[in-house]
């Protein structure tokens, strides 16, 4: 039974830190807009995340070690807080390019931190189970979060004093549990070279799709700002594609069991470029084909990282997956911070409709990709590969997350060394 309550108490403390960041991702792109900053600053804003969200990735585990995972939670969540009401109150683009950078770093190591505990209270048999409960928790609140923005509006104080309330309040429920504390997070193994050599493609996919799911989600709010929604039009907007795109994961997933994994990496991602070059011909008003357009971009993209991850761990050898994965999220984050800095330039060269040129163009190179290595290399056996598994969103797969993933073996699980455990001085408080 308290192991139930330790679990709820993660998820809870997950949900909220999610609804925070569902809620200011979405908030600053629009915010950004209607103050009048470039669309060079608005794509640094999310390069900024994403090299802050990297950094933290690789560095919180050495903090951890340190203080303790309460006191580092406790760090980043604080730190979170005051930099969302730094941003409403330093309004400048350069302000916030910093501060987004900031976030990012805190957002993973609290994000990190989190999953190590749920790392550490599940086993063999639990661990497939408490991985997709979270993964759905986390894109539900994060969808939420979006949504809210709908009701918060983006002008005044409102949706950034909430969202520095949903950041804070992600603290209490691991403060108010009991158990010995998790041992240390899990660091990155970035092996890209082991990546690469073991499947190009997931290589590929993995930075086509941080290069277009970055701009996208840094620039489409913007796009739609300049195509005439309001901030409850974008909100909608952004939560059809989010859904669509969790919703896609389980389909997708499963037929990618049961055929060559590349095929569905072809159908998606030709699909994602035809979305992005019609939205380009078309460019669409503030009307219903919006919405329809959108909603198609997020059920084809949103599942192709997913699908990547699995048909590279069907090629790696045992022990491998962890060193995969890692070197498939250094990538994926190196995309993340480099494609919203390109789609602003090519929108101030094209208009905002330019962002879904740069969709349209790594979406189409991954498809031309996966279907000349089917005729370079045959599939691996349906019998010899690992269950698909739904991931959540692909700017927020942390480390932690690796080593959560049923997929991965005790033996695979990036190392933990008791000897660095460090427990806090005075309390022993963790989920």
């Amino acid at each position: 039974m308290m192991s139930v309550i330790k679990i709820y108490a993660l998820f809870l403390g997950s949900a909220l830190l999610m609804f925070g960041g569902g809620l200011q991702g979405l908030l600053l792109s629009v915010r950004g807009a209607e103050e009048h900053f470039s669309l060079l600053s608005l794509g640094l804003i999310g390069t900024g995340w994403s090299v802050g969200f990297v950094a933290g990735s690789i560095t919180v585990p050495l903090v951890v070690r340190k203080v303790g995972h309460i006191r580092a939670f406790s760090v980043m969540a604080a730190i979170g807080t005051i930099t969302i009401l730094l941003n409403l109150l330093w309004i400048n683009d350069v302000s916030w390019i910093v501060l987004r950078a900031l976030s990012g770093f805190c957002f993973a190591g609290a994000a990190m931190i989190v999953e190590s505990w749920l790392n550490e209270v599940a086993d063999n048999k639990s661990r497939g189970t408490i991985f997709s409960i979270y993964v759905t928790i986390n894109m539900a609140a994060s969808t939420l979060g979006q949504i809210a923005m709908s009701v918060t509006g983006v002008t005044g104080y409102l949706p950034f004093v909430v969202g520095a309330i949903s950041f804070i309040c992600a603290v209490l429920p691991t403060a108010l549990t009991s158990s010995p504390q998790p041992r240390p997070l899990a660091s990155a193994r970035l092996d890209v070279r082991l990546l690469y050599k073991t499947s190009p493609v997931a290589a590929i996919a993995a930075f086509s799709v941080g290069m277009a799911n970055g701009a996208f989600g840094t620039l489409a709010p913007v796009y739609g700002y300049e195509q005439g929604l309001d901030a409850s039009g974008i909100a909608v907007l952004f939560a059809i594609a989010a859904i669509l795109g969790a919703v896609a994961q389980v389909p997708f997933g499963r037929l990618s069991d049961k055929i060559d994994r590349r095929l569905v990496l072809i159908g998606l991602s030709g699909f994602a470029s035809i979305v992005g070059a019609l939205t380009v011909i078309i460019n669409p008003g503030a009307n219903w084909m919006m919405y329809v357009l959108f909603a198609a971009y997020g059920f084809a993209a949103n599942p192709i990282y997913a699908v990547a991850v699995a048909h590279a761990n069907d090629y790696a050898k045992d022990g491998d997956f962890a060193k995969i994965a890692g070197g498939m999220l250094l990538i994926l984050g190196t995309g993340l911070a480099i494609g919203p800095a390109v789609a602003s330039l090519i929108m101030n060269a094209y208009h905002p409709v330019g962002l879904f040129i740069v969709t349209a163009a790594f979406h189409g190179a991954l498809a031309v990709t996966a279907y000349l290595r089917m005729r370079v290399r045959k599939s691996v056996d349906v019998a010899g590969r690992a269950r698909f598994r739904p991931m959540g969103n692909d700017k927020q797969v942390t480390p932690e997350s690796v080593a959560l993933d049923p997929r991965a073996d005790s033996d695979d699980i990036p190392s933990r060394d008791p000897a660095s455990h460090v427990e806090d001085s005075d309390v022993q408080v963790s989920p």
